[in-house]
């Protein structure tokens, strides 16, 4: 049995909810997942302020997590195109991390060329320093974001479905890509869903997540590892006391 401690940088639970039904489709029935919201920040992340906060609130989030009665996990997987967070929490937390986006940069390399489809306009400059900042600058053919955010989109799945195939249809075309990913937490489940519709093989960013999460679990040490030799001030209870400093 594997558990992924799997935290919605987002605060809205329902995006939560959606992110822990699509990971339970694509483990075995004996892994868990333990569901965690951010309990602070924007309802979903869309620019480079609400990021920002995300990226406190992912390693808020692992600290409520780790003081609760089980606190053992052999992965940690942040449930979030754009993996706020993912850095800080890998360095401090020794356990294997990682997000939505770097999972899905990896399952799409292995095709060559790969293209990035998403919602929220203000995501591409955000993607592409990210894409920088992962090592896959070389492997990236492009960017085409959508007006519509990423819960909008899930808001109204099927006029959604109809604009995602399209963009990412244009992008094989266009750009040359060899696969495209349709990156979201609140697109679980689409790129199936478009995938009739769009010549090359569509990335599921949700379920490239969870599969690398699971292929990369290992045993917690708990082993606390100080980042600076002095107290941190107005951070919450739980990440004071779980050995930032």
């Amino acid at each position: 049995m594997r558990r992924i401690l799997l935290i919605n940088p987002n605060t809205t639970d329902g995006i939560t909810q959606l992110l822990g039904a699509h990971a339970r489709k694509t483990a075995a029935p004996e892994d868990q997942f333990i569901l965690a919201t951010a309990r602070f920040g924007a309802p979903y992340i869309a620019c480079e302020a609400s990021y920002a906060v995300a990226s406190h609130a992912v390693l808020d989030a692992w600290a409520a997590a780790m003081q609760t009665d089980q606190p053992r996990f052999d992965a940690v997987l942040i449930g979030c195109f754009g993996d706020p967070g993912l850095l800080a929490l890998r360095q401090f937390s020794q356990l294997p991390v990682t997000g939505l986006a770097e999972a899905a940069f990896m399952a799409a390399a292995a095709h060559g060329r790969f293209a990035i489809v998403t919602g929220g306009e203000r995501w591409k400059p955000m993607l592409e320093r990210l894409v920088h900042t992962l090592g896959f600058a070389d492997r990236m053919a492009g960017i085409h974001t959508v007006a519509p955010s990423g819960a909008e989109l899930a808001a109204n799945p099927e006029a959604a479905q109809t604009l995602l195939a399209q963009a990412c249809a244009d992008c094989a075309q266009r750009l040359g890509a060899d696969s495209v990913i349709l990156g979201g937490a609140g697109l679980a489940g689409m790129a199936a869903q478009v995938q009739e519709r769009v010549p090359v093989p569509v990335i599921d960013s949700v379920q490239a997540g969870v599969a690398h999460a699971l292929h990369s679990c290992q045993r917690e040490t708990l082993q606390k590892w100080p980042v600076f030799a002095f107290p941190w001030n107005g951070v919450s209870d739980a990440l004071r006391s779980s050995g930032l400093y």
